[in-house]
């Protein structure tokens, strides 16, 4: 029988992507004020994968990956995805966003994002939203999945998102080692 206990916090993780570098100061500035100090930050990543974003956002587009300081509850992911979802309407013009805001977290074993889209594989967390598992961490290395969109799968961001586990994970040991 499976003992239910309580899971570990997880590390914010929010990827941004957009046309208009210069966007990125003031979208920064608000994520830190409703949901913390920010820990780690990504070089710019091109995002040319796909077409799917060029007709809302133009091209090109840029990503860049934020981990945030403190740990939080896995169960907080549809709050913060709900006020991201707010960020990205603020910066919108004539309905169309100038800016994709993606939280998610980071545990030892996965990387998870949210998204309001319903697909097979997603499972539904409460307040309309959804959890995609995007990568799983397996014999030392990210492993990508069948639905993984492709600029997760590229080296740079693999690299980024380990160093973003491995600061995890010491902060997991730093809150052991308080008790």
């Amino acid at each position: 029988m499976s003992v239910p206990q309580s899971p570990k916090p997880a590390k914010l993780v929010a990827g941004l992507f957009m046309k208009e570098k210069s966007l990125i100061v003031p979208i920064v500035t608000e994520l830190v004020e409703k949901i913390g100090s920010i820990d780690m930050v990504s070089p710019w990543l091109d995002f040319n994968y796909t077409g799917y974003y060029e007709p809302e956002m133009g091209s090109p587009l840029f990503r860049r990956v934020f981990a945030f300081k403190s740990l939080v509850e896995q169960s907080s992911l549809p709050e913060i995805k709900i006020i991201t979802n707010k960020i990205e309407k603020k910066y919108s013009k004539n309905d169309k966003r100038l800016i994709n805001i993606d939280p998610g977290y980071m545990l030892q074993e996965r990387f998870v994002l949210a998204t309001g889209k319903n697909y097979a594989h997603r499972i539904y967390i409460g307040m309309g939203i959804y959890a995609d598992l995007t990568l799983i961490y397996q014999k030392g290395s990210f492993r990508k999945l069948s639905w993984t969109y492709p600029d997760y799968t590229e080296k740079s961001m693999l690299t980024y998102l380990e160093m973003v586990r491995n600061k995890y994970v010491a902060d997991l040991k730093e809150i052991e080692n308080r008790r």
